[in-house]
C-alpha cells in the first residue's frame, strides 16, 4: 500500500472509531510494522490533521475533522450495496476484503437514512463463488497490471500440457467459475487468456512493461472488436 492510501485509511479507521486505537491495531489492519504507523501518525501531525494520543495507548481523531460527506441518491446507493456484493462472489480474497472496507467507509459517510439502505441487507447477489485459486494470488495480477510488470508463471492448459510463460498482464476479467488472465505471452508473442484456475505457480519478475499496457489493451480491445464482427 502505498503511504498516501495508508493515511487516508489511518484517517479513517480513526475517524469511524469510538475508543483510541493503538498502533498496532491499526498496522494489523493494514498490514504493515508499527514502526510505519508511527511514521504515518506523525506524518499526519505535521499535516495538522488533529491525531492525538500516544504510544501504548492508542489515538484518537480530534472531534471537528473530517473528510467531505459523500452524498449518494437511494437508487446509488442500491448500486453500491449490489456491486459490492457482486465483489463478495469473486475468488480474489483481497477484494473482498476491500468491498468490506468500502462498506464501512460509505456507512460513516453518508446521513443516516441512506446507511439505513446500506446496513439493511435487502438487495443480494445470488449464485456460486468460485474458490481462490491455489497456484496464483489475484492480488498480484492486479498489483502487476498497475505497475506494468512482467510476471512468470507454470500454466497447464485444457489438454493437460504444462509450459512456463513469461507474461505481460494488461486485464483481469472476473467470471462466476474463475478468473481470466489477459497478457501478452512472449512464447507465444501474441495476446493470450490464461485461466486462473490453471495456473499452478506465479512470480513478480522485477522487470516491466512500463507504458506498454495501454497499447497492449487497445490491441486485445481491437482484436477482440474484429472477431464480433466476424461471428456477426
Amino acid at each position: 500500500m502505498r503511504k498516501a492510501s495508508r493515511l487516508f485509511e489511518i484517517i479513517q479507521i480513526l475517524r469511524l472509531a469510538r475508543h483510541p486505537v493503538t498502533a498496532a491495531d491499526i498496522a494489523g489492519r493494514l498490514e504493515v510494522t508499527v514502526r510505519s504507523i508511527y511514521r504515518d501518525i506523525a506524518a499526519l501531525q505535521a499535516m495538522r490533521v488533529p491525531v492525538e494520543g500516544e504510544r501504548g495507548i492508542g489515538y484518537i481523531l480530534r472531534p471537528g475533522f473530517d473528510l467531505p460527506p459523500l452524498m449518494f441518491s437511494i437508487e446509488e446507493t442500491e448500486a453500491i450495496v449490489l456491486a459490492l456484493a457482486l465483489l463478495e462472489r469473486t475468488g480474489d480474497a483481497e477484494l473482498k476484503a476491500a468491498a468490506r472496507r468500502v462498506g464501512d467507509k460509505i456507512a460513516g459517510a453518508v446521513p443516516p437514512p441512506l446507511r439505513q439502505t446500506l446496513s439493511a441487507r435487502a438487495l443480494h447477489a445470488w449464485g456460486t463463488t468460485p474458490r481462490q485459486p491455489d497456484g496464483i494470488d489475484l492480488a498480484t495480477v492486479r498489483r502487476a497490471i498497475r505497475d506494468e510488470e512482467k510476471l512468470v508463471i507454470d500454466y497447464r492448459d485444457e489438454q493437460g500440457r504444462a509450459s512456463g510463460r513469461t507474461v505481460r498482464p494488461i486485464a483481469l476479467i472476473y467470471y462466476s467459475e474463475t478468473a481470466n488472465i489477459v497478457a501478452w505471452c512472449e512464447l507465444r508473442e501474441a495476446i493470450r487468456n490464461f485461466r486462473a484456475d490453471r495456473v499452478e505457480a506465479c512470480a513478480a519478475t522485477g522487470t516491466h512493461f512500463r507504458g506498454g499496457g495501454d497499447r497492449l489493451r487497445q490491441l486485445w480491445i481491437s482484436g477482440w472488436a474484429e472477431s464480433r464482427r466476424d461471428a456477426g
